[in-house]
């Protein structure tokens, strides 16, 4: 192969992984290794938008470009990738089959849409259950506007790439079918038939990833990764709020938790789980480890909560440490995304519904009719909560996987 042809294979490879949501260590270490295996020297350069890849030998240097934009999980593509990788160097597979190998995994289709459709109703009734909710009616409007909502997704897919129209359609959408509710009396004050199908839609990976980012020293990076997750938390809480306004209800900015019991908050936790799996394309096989993996970290949630009285934060973060010590090996070992299995088991933790009480309040000052000091007091400790809890959950999730990694890399450079 010429150097241009090994160019632009580890290139493919590096954008199927990049886009796909695998971490940006991961991706720089595939490429490395990768490029070893084709007698090459490369280096990836991935921003916001573009991948650059340098690539030279004993005759040439070469500089290549493509576009990249790292908004999609896709786990299936990402595990196949990195399975070729490693046939690759195991001499599995030769490289000029390489090229139209990862050209097929870079096409394979998401989970069909009536799986994506009852996977995104079954997730949002999961997190209604783990919220307290007490009402079969209610559980059935979130069932079916979840899945309606879904739906809409994959149909506005179909005529624009737009990365902000899906989220603030789907919670226009919760949002009227939310205010109904409030309306014929089939929601309580925390509204979680309009709230509960806008959670599913907070896009936790790329907060993580963005995390991961700014930590490595990545900052640009970084920056656009959480820029990125909050315009799409906006266009949510934008489209949940409008589709309230619209038959005049109100999204209360204090509203009081129902605490429900430890099985029937893991048994909920874990069909959360399986949901997010099915979101984000996970194999059949690599299910059981986020399912199970979620199931004790909630139970361990609620047991720091209920048993030793401790905060919200406090909890995520060890649900949180647990989880990234288990899954961080595992993500290792079976090529998962990390941020992607991650955040699909502690996708229950995320604190949504501060995010979008703090967003109702600062719109309830800024129309002025209604401030007082205690809605000025509740929407500044919504969003503290929520902060303080992505803080907790990111650094429980990110510092045992950095502390394994660097002793993976350790033992690695260590043998003969």
């Amino acid at each position: 192969m010429t150097l241009e042809e090994r160019s632009n294979l580890v290139l493919t490879f590096a954008h199927v992984l990049y886009v796909n949501g695998q971490a940006t260590d991961q991706t720089l270490d595939a490429v490395e290794w990768l490029s070893d295996t084709l007698g090459v020297r490369a280096k990836l350069m991935p921003r916001w938008g573009e991948l650059q890849l340098q690539t030279e030998d004993r005759e040439a240097r070469l500089i290549s470009l493509v576009a990249a934009n790292p908004a999609g999980v896709d786990m299936d593509r990402v595990a196949s990738s990195m399975q070729r990788i490693e046939d690759l160097g195991a001499g599995r597979l030769a490289p000029a089959a390489a090229i139209e190998v990862i050209a097929k995994i870079s096409k394979t289709p998401p989970a069909p849409t009536w799986l994506f459709t009852l996977a995104a109703a079954a997730g949002a009734v999961a997190l209604a259950v783990i919220f307290g909710v007490q009402h079969l009616t209610a559980a059935a409007l979130i069932f079916v506007s979840a899945g309606a909502g879904a739906i809409l997704r994959r149909s506005l897919a179909k005529y624009s790439a737009n990365v902000f129209l899906q989220p603030f359609c789907a919670s226009l959408l919760a949002g009227v079918i939310g205010a109904l509710a409030v309306r014929y009396q089939l929601s309580s004050s925390l509204r979680l038939v309009a709230v509960c199908p806008c959670m599913i839609l907070v896009p936790g990976p790329h907060v993580l990833n963005g995390a991961l980012d700014l930590i490595a020293g990545r900052i640009h990076l970084g920056a656009a990764r959480l820029v990125y997750s909050g315009l799409v938390i906006v266009a949510i809480s934008t489209g949940l709020l409008l589709g309230l306004a619209l038959l005049g209800v109100t999204f209360p900015v204090d509203p009081a938790g129902r605490a429900v019991s430890l099985w029937v908050d893991t048994i909920a936790a874990g069909v959360a789980v399986f949901a997010y799996s099915v979101f984000f394309s996970t194999p059949l096989h690599m299910l059981p480890w986020p399912v199970a993996v979620g199931m004790l970290a909630h139970a361990l949630r609620w047991v720091a909560l209920a048993a030793f009285g401790a905060s919200a934060a406090t909890g995520a973060f060890v649900a949180c440490l647990i989880v990234g010590l288990i899954l961080t090996p595992v993500s290792r070992r079976w090529h998962m995304p990390f941020a992607a299995i991650g955040f699909a088991s502690v996708v229950s933790m995320i604190p949504g519904v501060f995010l979008f009480r703090m967003a109702s309040g600062l719109v309830q000052l800024a129309q002025g009719s209604h401030t007082t000091l205690e809605l000025i007091s509740a929407t500044t400790a919504d969003g503290m909560i929520a902060v303080t809890i992505i803080l907790a959950m990111s650094f429980g999730l990110i510092v045992p996987k950095l502390v394994i990694d660097h002793l993976s890399e350790r033992a690695t450079q260590a043998r003969p």
